[in-house]
């Protein structure tokens, strides 16, 4: 069916509101075209496009990719048809979007410059769209195999048709047949990238290389396949070197690495592409068309041989470049590489004096460090009460204590225990902090300390998480007594030592006749049992409770 240019114009706008046509441009059909296009400008100088289908299966393919362009449209760096409006016709309904920006490229004219990059670029930025895009959109989905079966399926039927001559149906079924050869990662594919279908501006119309790729065109028969069948008029029609600079940056743009057999399947598809022509004509009735198409497959047996002679030297010729590539990256040094690609600054800029790479200690060991803390409190969920009249001392081992097997919450290890030595009392200094840089090797932080408390003397050590391990009295004493052997429960045997009395505990660097640094007075718990210890930061005091039923006594903290 052959519609006028002013009817399309009058389905444009019927279908998009507010468009009013000043001027139409038909596009001339040829025999087996699915679409009839007219381009139309309105009275606000818009530019836009009418396609309706010429067929039932078209208008079905129009329909369907619909719901792919929105889709699509914010996923993609070109530009796509976004369809702004349907007007219904016999075979389904014409769509109408704005026209994009561009001119169609001649893939058989295209020079190995820019201009090819772009359309290798674009191509991966195709093949890169998540195949969850197109199966939302309904698109059609084949893996490998299902693909090769398909098209086994489509040669059997043409087959039947006698209009295939013998030699290409043996050559396509041993294609097909060769398992080895469709082993592929199946990636959204165009299907029917033409150079009629691929858009480009130019900065200067009498220079390619100014060239760029803005659009697409014709996504009826994407679909989630083979991505060498986007390939298929390149391989066929292209220059060598042109298909060459196409693949190098459809390479280096893709996510998955292309396969080794991308060209030969490109070219088996541009040779079965006029038997998927025939079967379409013959299921629309178009006997022209039929008669036209099984002359040019005669054309194509005629010629075969030479074709395969011609892509077995470009074959070799282009193996020989990457073997010749390959062998100047090996010659050339790494450093060479590295010099030539960063630029004067980055050379100029002193290397650090340290390697990054290599494993470090962050901080001191524990060896080489004195633990401090402010007063921290035996909780009496461990089975000592809050306050039983027993030193708040600190431990200043002299190495690293060895954590032994932790059984519940004890950890110890009497063989590994070092001998300990009384620690000097040097008078404390007021004012002095009990913080100390790097020097010292020693910072003061609560609830990162070790400490002992109560009759049994264990000690505790609480970490940045909150938890409380408990560890013998040989790893950890009262400053300026021997140690002891003894368990995380105490000894029976041995009494616990009481002071009469809480005294000011400094604490000093093993070895050293001065005091490095010290710390405040620690004051010993209260001897109320009711009273309770504020441990938050910043506290300075304990804060008496009074039982009920006693009367309230003022004492100094």
């Amino acid at each position: 069916m052959t519609r006028s240019p002013l009817f399309l114009a009058a389905l444009a706008s019927s279908a998009v509101p507010g468009l009013d046509p000043v001027r139409v441009q038909g596009v001339a059909t040829r025999p087996g075209d699915l679409f009839e296009i007219a381009y139309v400008q309105d009275s606000q100088d818009r530019r836009w496009v009418v396609k309706a289908p010429c067929t039932a299966a078209a208008g079905a393919m129009l329909d369907d990719v619909s719901a792919l362009s929105g889709l699509l449209g914010r996923r993609i760096e070109i530009a796509i048809p976004m369809v702004r409006g349907y007007s219904p016709v016999p075979e389904g309904r014409a769509a109408v979007y704005l026209r994009l920006p561009g001119r169609p490229l001649d893939f058989a004219a295209l020079d190995a410059g820019p201009l090819a990059a772009e359309v290798g670029r674009a191509l991966g930025h195709i093949h890169n769209i998540d195949h969850l895009v197109l199966e939302e959109a309904g698109r059609p989905t084949y893996d490998a195999e299902a693909h090769r079966r398909r098209q086994l399926s489509e040669l059997d039927r043409a087959a039947a048709t006698g209009h295939v001559p013998t030699g290409l149906l043996t050559r396509w079924e041993h294609a097909l047949e060769d398992v080895s050869l469709w082993r592929f990662a199946p990636s959204a594919v165009h299907g029917t990238l033409t150079g009629d279908n691929v858009l480009a501006s130019f900065e200067d119309d009498d220079d390619a290389s100014t060239g760029r790729v803005r659009g697409v065109l014709a996504w009826e028969e994407s679909r989630i396949a083979d991505p060498a069948d986007d390939f298929a008029e390149l391989a066929s029609v292209a220059p060598a070197r042109t298909l060459d600079a196409v693949l190098d940056a459809y390479a280096a743009t893709r996510i998955e690495r292309p396969d080794v057999h991308l060209v030969r399947r490109a070219r088996l598809a541009a040779e079965m592409a006029p038997l998927r022509r025939l079967l379409r004509a013959l299921s629309a009735g178009e006997l022209d068309v039929v008669e036209s198409t099984a002359e040019q497959l005669r054309a194509l047996e005629a010629r075969v041989e030479a074709d395969d002679r011609r892509h077995a030297q470009e074959d070799r010729r282009r193996s020989e470049r990457a073997e010749q590539a390959r062998q100047q990256a090996a010659a050339t040094p790494a450093g060479r590489e590295t010099a030539a690609a960063s630029p004067p600054s980055e050379l100029e800029r002193p290397e650090p004096d340290w390697d990054a790479t290599q494993p470090h200690v962050p901080f001191p060991a524990p060896g080489a460090t004195q633990a401090i803390s402010k007063a921290p409190l035996l909780d009496e969920a461990h089975g000592r009460p809050a306050s039983d009249g027993g030193p708040s001392t600190y431990a200043a081992p002299e190495s690293q204590a060895r954590e032994g097997t932790r059984t519940g919450s004890t950890v110890h290890d009497p063989a590994q225990d070092p001998p300990h030595e009384p620690a000097q009392e040097p008078t404390p200094e007021p004012g002095q902090p009990a913080h100390e840089g790097p020097a010292g090797g020693t910072v003061d932080e609560p609830g990162d300390a070790t400490h002992t408390a109560g009759a049994g003397n264990e000690a505790v050590r609480h970490d940045r998480t909150g938890s409380t391990v408990f560890s013998s009295p040989g790893d950890v004493h009262p400053v300026g007594e021997p140690a002891t052997d003894g368990t995380a429960e105490g000894s029976a045997d041995e009494p616990a030592r009481q002071p009469e009395e809480s005294q000011p505990v400094p604490v000093v660097a093993p070895g050293s006749e001065a005091s490095a640094f010290e710390i405040d007075e620690v004051e010993a718990l209260p001897e109320d049992e009711g009273a309770v210890l504020d441990l938050h930061e910043g506290a300075s005091g304990f804060v008496p409770v009074t039982p009920p039923g006693q009367a309230r006594t003022d004492e100094s903290p």
